[in-house]
């Protein structure tokens, strides 16, 4: 496994050499963006001469995919009464079941359901504890909040990253 290549700390850059690397960033981002929408337009027209075709595809897959398995539906008992699946010629059918879920009987809502299990079984219901950190950040230069929230263990900070901000041309690299 190839090792990361360590960055080096570049100091004492004159005004010069910096204007020089911001104007090869610049054509850089250029090129890479002409590049990009050379490719875009080459995928979109490869895409819209492969349209009809994937569409027809697509629809013989469906229509087999359902052949298929109306014959699994009809012929259930017999093939599946002791696997799930079968392995054919082409690849292997079956039926699988899903992940359980709670669905609610008819004329119950998960809310009815819930109060209902709050006044009867109490350990059916979750109830989640979380920061409220959006308050926080809002409160946080309300007086005497600075030192309540160090007595929380929690302080608001902001970091600064550093961006380069090119001015797009329309002529050609």
């Amino acid at each position: 496994m190839a090792k990361r290549v360590k960055k080096t700390v570049l100091t004492n850059i004159s005004d010069e050499k910096m204007n020089e690397a911001l104007a090869a960033y610049a054509k850089a981002d250029a090129s890479i963006t002409k590049i990009n929408a050379d490719l875009d337009v080459k995928f979109t027209k490869l895409r819209d001469e492969k349209a009809d075709e994937l569409s027809r595809l697509e629809a013989d897959k469906s229509e087999a995919f359902d052949l298929v398995q109306a014959y699994a539906m009809e012929n259930k008992d017999p093939l599946f009464s002791k696997k799930k699946s079968i392995e054919l010629t082409h690849g292997t059918i079956g039926f699988r079941l899903g992940t359980p879920k709670i669905k609610t009987l008819k004329g119950f809502t998960q809310k009815a359901v819930a109060k209902l299990l709050e006044k009867l079984n109490p350990d059916y219901i979750r109830k989640t504890v979380e920061l409220d950190k959006e308050k926080l950040i809002a409160d946080r230069d309300k007086e005497g909040m600075a030192e309540k929230m160090k007595d929380y263990g929690v302080e608001v900070v902001q970091e600064e990253t550093f961006y380069i901000e090119l001015k797009k041309e329309t002529s050609e690299v």
